[in-house]
């Protein structure tokens, strides 16, 4: 499960990737910074365990900060998109190849307008003209690439009934998108039982599959530098995360240093000492204008939405000792796994190895001390001990 950050170019996007992962993405006021993808790390906010089971947690793969526990996702920082890029325009192949993989899209938008459609210092500019622009070129993407492997998918279903479904999914599985959510698109565009497509219902069927398989979450970056009033305009037509990159990559870099004690995603931040008075104002122009009026950054809000709301993951402890609730190293609540909501126990057995799945005996829900089987759904922040053949 990838998440991509997408936008136009020099509206933030570097600086809204780096501030969660702390990468080396460059950040320079001008189009095109990002002219390759940028992969790095970025954490969810998730409840950890540790309280409800009074214990101290030794985290391994993520990290716990007062019951918070911040979980790794994979964050990819695409070339800039202009108007055109499906068919190639600016970097626009190269943008849609990188973002291929991820299953929901963070839209990065200069919400103050100081940006053109090419991304130049401008003014004036509407951000409703790069929302639309934006849903556009990667609807188009979709349908393009359908529409190359129709004949073919056609071709087949007309002699394999009832194949149609498999076969299209199979064909567009590089875009990353389910057999599942291919087939609930087909029935939602009216096309299951239809083989005569026009182009029309190429788009038709690409924009139902990419609002399933890759939404779009809006980010208003620049949310300080918004004097036209464009995020109060829009925000009633469009679902608008309030977004200060800037803000956030500054008080993160300062919590790095030791500056500033600041949780991510929280509204305020403790000096801890060694700062200029020049530091002092600007993070007190933050505090004032951006986390007391919004209530934090919006950065992390976006991420956790994207895993949590949109892609609907929930979190789960696996541990081989359920009475301590730890590894067989010792380490309480080590490892903290992303799972899809739904997701079984059997299916938690394979992600953790595949020689636990191939052997899995049983398992026990930690909290409970029950014992449950393979096809027992996992719930948020479940801890669960697996037994199996060794």
């Amino acid at each position: 499960m990838d998440v991509g950050v997408v936008g136009k170019p020099n509206v933030g996007k570097s600086t809204f990737f780096k501030s969660l992962t702390l990468s080396d993405a460059e950040v320079a006021n001008f189009p095109f910074t990002t002219v390759k993808a940028n992969i790095g790390v970025g954490y969810v906010r998730g409840k950890c365990p540790c309280r409800d089971l009074g214990v101290t947690c030794n985290p391994n793969n993520s990290l716990c900060r007062d019951g918070v526990r911040f979980i790794p996702v994979k964050l990819i920082d695409v070339a800039g998109l202009v108007p055109g890029a499906h068919e190639g325009k600016g970097l626009g192949n190269q943008f849609l190849d990188d973002l291929r993989q991820a299953s929901a899209l963070i839209h990065v938008v200069d919400i103050s307008g100081r940006t053109n459609e090419l991304g130049e210092p401008s003014n004036g500019h509407d951000p409703a003209k790069d929302i639309v622009f934006l849903e556009d070129e990667v609807n188009l993407w979709f349908a393009d690439i359908i529409e190359r492997n129709w004949k073919a998918v056609k071709g087949r279903a007309q002699h394999e009934s009832g194949k149609m479904v498999s076969l299209l999914s199979e064909k567009l599985s590089g875009l990353g998108v389910s057999e599942k959510s291919v087939e609930k698109a087909l029935s939602d565009a009216g096309l299951l039982d239809n083989l005569d497509w026009s182009r029309g219902d190429v788009e038709k069927f690409a924009k139902i599959l990419r609002e399933r398989g890759k939404t779009i979450i809006i980010a208003a970056n620049k949310i300080d530098l918004d004097t036209e009033g464009n995020f109060e305009r829009l925000k009633g037509e469009y679902e608008l995360s309030p977004v200060c990159a800037e803000a956030e990559l500054a008080l993160r870099e300062a919590s790095e240093k030791g500056l500033i004690d600041y949780m991510p995603g929280v509204g305020d931040f403790t000096v801890k000492g060694g700062l200029g008075e020049k530091q002092l104002k600007a993070l007190e122009f933050v505090r004032e204008n951006i986390l007391k009026k919004y209530g934090s950054t919006g950065v992390q809000d976006c991420l956790d939405k994207a895993v949590y709301e949109v892609l609907e993951y929930i979190s789960v402890y696996p541990v081989e000792n359920e009475k301590k609730y730890s590894d067989k190293n010792g380490r309480v609540l080590p490892d903290a796994h992303l799972m899809p909501k739904g997701s079984t126990v059997i299916e938690l057995a394979y992600k953790i190895h595949s020689d636990i799945g191939g052997n899995f005996v049983g398992a026990i829900d930690c909290r409970s001390g029950r014992k449950v089987g393979r096809d027992h759904e996992l719930r948020d922040c479940d801890v669960i001990k697996i037994h199996a053949r060794v």
